[in-house]
């Protein structure tokens, strides 16, 4: 393992770490929050300062540059690397301190600032297994960012590296760091214009080794409730409480199945992430995910049958329930040309690292720029439980997935540039 990469891996993970880039659902700017622009330019600061190309950073928030192809072969593709600065506002991302344990010793991990809180090996097994390592953890109070600040300076010490030792031959590279992933919003519809690559990878999963090709499909559906509002005094007989209607499709709803709670593997769900409202108007936010199409399409006529039952039983009541595609499942295009994973997997084998890949129960930008026409399956970077105060990463962990981008990125200049299967699906293809 390179040393100095992981050294400068760490330096740069910490201080990234430290900024807050929460994003907003409820925001309609992009990016949704201020702060992401923190990092952002930050970002567009140090990729000049490395001699990166084509620095900018876009009216919608994405940070692009360019490091210039160093190999002798005539047109080869144009290869991006990509990660989100945003971090999930499921947790506070306010104030993070990360905390660095040394050599880890396989002990129980305890928190500064909460020392209730317990990241046990007991609990984890794949923390078991990093017995030596150097692990990033917050201080107890916040999530840590490694979702996707690992990935973020993992890219950069790539660009650096690369940047730094031309006698490593490889095509163009384009760099791109993205706001807004966390609230689905990371792909702006001008980025696969603006990015002009032919195939690229998201810096964004979990464990050692792994290469994602195939996540959820992903529908948002809303429920619209109105009621009819009068004074509670005088209230007989005339109001239809819309609150009331609203939590009979929720209680309808399956429990037992069908939920996040009670599938994994390749099973889809329907998950009520939000309702509120009062008694003449609510609203019910439903997530829809399933690996195939035809489960999905089951699960927003499961939700429209529910919703119809409940407008029948009140006829003075208006539901709507509004279905709009969020993304769709990469494997659905990268299965018809699977070099980019093919190669993914012969960098990690190259450097040392067994690869694998498994369905992953979400989404990343590489969704939907895959939907979009520019195949990305996504790459490990490390980090572990997510988007809480248990968020950890092994800085080993990230120093192998920088050798593994650096080795991928000098494969690519060898093949060549048409990708067959990279064409953007029809809409009959994909409206679930």
């Amino acid at each position: 393992m390179n040393d100095s990469l992981k050294a400068e891996l760490e330096e740069r993970f910490l201080r990234y770490a430290r900024i807050d880039t929460t994003s907003d659902p409820a925001s309609s700017t992009s990016p949704s929050t201020n702060r992401q622009f923190d990092l952002l330019n930050l970002l567009v600061e140090e990729l000049r300062a490395i001699g990166a190309r084509d620095v900018r950073l876009t009216d919608y928030g994405a940070v692009l540059a360019t490091i210039p192809a160093t190999t002798t072969v005539a047109d080869p593709p144009t290869i991006a690397f990509l990660a989100h600065v945003d971090t999930a506002p499921a947790f506070n991302g306010t104030g993070v301190k990360p905390v660095v344990h040394r050599a880890y010793d396989g002990s129980d991990i305890r928190f500064p600032d909460n020392p209730d809180l317990v990241l046990s090996p007991r609990d984890y097994p794949y923390l078991a297994g990093k017995v030596g390592e150097d692990i990033v953890t917050a201080s107890g109070t916040t999530l840590l960012g490694a979702d996707d600040k690992a990935g973020v300076a993992i890219v950069m010490v790539m660009a650096r590296h690369l940047l730094e030792n031309p006698a490593i031959p490889h095509g163009p590279i384009r760099i791109c760091f993205t706001p807004d992933e966390e609230i689905g919003r990371g792909v702006h519809p001008n980025l696969p214009g603006d990015l002009q690559a032919d195939v690229a990878y998201t810096l964004d999963g979990a464990h050692l080794g792994e290469v994602v090709y195939e996540t959820f499909s992903a529908d948002a559906a809303r429920v619209r409730v109105q009621g009819v509002s009068i004074h509670p005094g005088w209230a007989r007989g005339k109001l239809v409480n819309a609150l009331h209607l609203a939590a009979r499709i929720v209680d309808i709803l399956p429990k037992t199945r069908l939920t996040p709670e009670t599938t994994d593997g390749r099973e889809g769900f329907l998950f009520v992430s939000d309702l509120h409202g009062n008694a003449a108007e609510a609203t019910i936010e439903v997530a829809l995910r399933d690996f195939e199409l035809e489960g999905l399409q089951a699960h927003g006529e499961l939700l429209q049958k529910i919703c119809a039952v409940v407008q029948a039983s009140e006829p003075r009541a208006k539901i709507t329930c509004t279905i709009t595609p969020s993304y769709r499942n990469m494997r659905y295009w990268l299965e018809k040309d699977m070099r980019p994973v093919e190669l993914a997997r012969e960098a990690c084998r190259q450097v040392g690292v067994a690869p694998f890949s498994v369905p992953v129960r979400g989404g990343t930008d590489g969704s939907r720029l895959t939907e979009m026409g520019v195949p990305t399956p996504n790459l490990f970077t490390g980090m572990q439980e997510i988007h809480g105060p248990l968020e950890w990463v092994s800085l080993q962990d990230m120093a192998r997935a920088t050798e593994m981008v650096i080795k991928l990125a000098e494969l690519w200049s060898a093949q060549p540039r048409a990708l067959p299967g990279a064409t953007r699906a029809e809409p009959a293809d994909w409206v679930g």
